[in-house]
C-alpha cells in the first residue's frame, strides 16, 4: 500500500460520522497526484469557511446566500459542462484549483465550507445528480451545486429524474434524505471507475477499485470488476482469488458458470506460472 492509501484506509475504517470527507477525498487524489499537500488544500478550505462565516447576515437564508455569494459569484465555482468525463472533475484538488467540478465534488465543496462556517449542510444522493440539503433558519432547503447554488423544489428534483431516466424513475422521500460519508466517497470512486474502465484506462481504473474495495470491501460487483481486471493484467492468482470472493458474495450470479470456468483457467495459468 501507498502512504495516501494506508491513511485513507485508516481514515474510513471508524464510524461513519468520524470520516472527514475532505480528507478523505483528497487522499483519493494523492493516489493520482503524489506528494499531494493535502494540509495545503484543507487550509483553504478553512480559508473559505471564515470567509463565509463573515457574510452571514440575518434572515431565515442568510447560510445559503453566504455560500452562494461566496462560491458561486466571487469564488467563481461552477459545473463542468464543456467536458463532464474528465477525471479532473472528480480529484477535490483539481476542482479546488479550477474551480469546476461535477455534482458530487462540488457538493463535497460547498459542505465542507459550510461545516467550517458553522452551518449544517449535508449531502444528497440523488440518482444521477448530487446535490445537498442545507438546513437553514427558514428550514431544509435542496441546493444544486453544480447549478450555482440554485434552490430547488422536489418538483425540481422530478424534473431532473426524468432527464436522466426518461420519465422512469419517481422521486422517492429517501432519495432525498442525507448522504452517509462513506456512500459519498464511494459514489466518488465509481464515477472514477467509470470514467476509466471507458477509457480503457486500466491501470487506474484497477488503482480505483483498490479505494473502492477499502472503502466497501464486501462490495461484490467492485469484487469482481477487479478481478476481470487482473486477469486482463496476467495476475492469474489474483484474478481466482477476488472471481472466488465475488462468487462466495453472489452464489445466485447469473454469470456463475462462466466465472467457475474462469477461475479454472486462471489457476490453470497460475500454476503454470509456479
Amino acid at each position: 500500500m501507498t502512504e495516501p492509501r494506508h491513511r485513507f484506509s485508516r481514515l474510513v475504517s471508524g464510524p461513519d460520522e468520524a470520516v472527514d470527507l475532505a480528507q478523505a477525498a483528497l487522499l483519493i487524489g494523492a493516489e493520482e497526484y503524489p506528494g499531494l499537500d493535502i494540509a495545503r488544500y484543507l487550509e483553504r478550505l478553512d480559508r473559505m469557511g471564515r470567509a463565509v462565516r463573515e457574510r452571514i447576515g440575518p434572515g431565515p437564508m442568510a447560510g445559503v446566500e453566504a455560500m452562494n455569494g461566496y462560491l458561486f459569484e466571487q469564488e467563481g465555482f461552477h459545473g463542468n459542462l464543456e467536458d463532464y468525463y474528465d477525471p479532473r472533475n472528480s480529484y477535490l484538488n483539481e476542482v479546488i484549483d479550477r474551480r469546476m467540478g461535477i455534482p458530487i465534488t462540488l457538493s463535497i465543496i460547498y459542505m465542507e465550507v459550510a461545516r467550517r462556517a458553522g452551518l449544517e449542510v449535508y449531502g444528497v444522493g440523488l440518482p444521477g445528480h448530487f446535490l445537498v440539503r442545507a438546513e437553514n433558519r427558514g428550514g431544509t432547503l435542496l441546493v444544486d451545486p453544480f447549478h450555482g447554488g440554485a434552490i430547488l423544489s422536489e418538483s425540481d428534483c422530478q424534473k431532473r429524474l426524468d432527464r436522466v431516466f426518461d420519465g422512469r424513475v419517481r422521486l422517492e422521500p429517501g432519495m432525498l434524505a442525507p448522504c452517509a460519508r462513506k456512500d459519498i466517497l464511494a459514489r466518488m470512486l465509481r464515477n472514477l471507475k467509470a470514467i476509466y474502465v471507458k477509457a480503457d484506462d486500466y491501470h487506474r481504473g484497477l488503482r480505483t477499485m483498490d479505494l473502492l474495495l477499502t472503502l466497501e470491501p464486501g462490495s461484490a460487483e467492485d469484487r469482481r470488476d477487479r478481478g476481470l481486471l487482473h486477469a486482463a493484467f496476467d495476475c492469474y492468482s489474483l484474478a481466482a482469488a477476488d472471481l472466488e470472493a465475488y462468487l462466495a458474495l453472489a452464489p445466485a450470479a447469473p454469470e456463475a458458470k462462466a466465472l467457475l470456468v474462469k477461475i479454472n483457467e486462471m489457476r490453470s495459468l497460475a500454476a503454470r506460472l509456479n
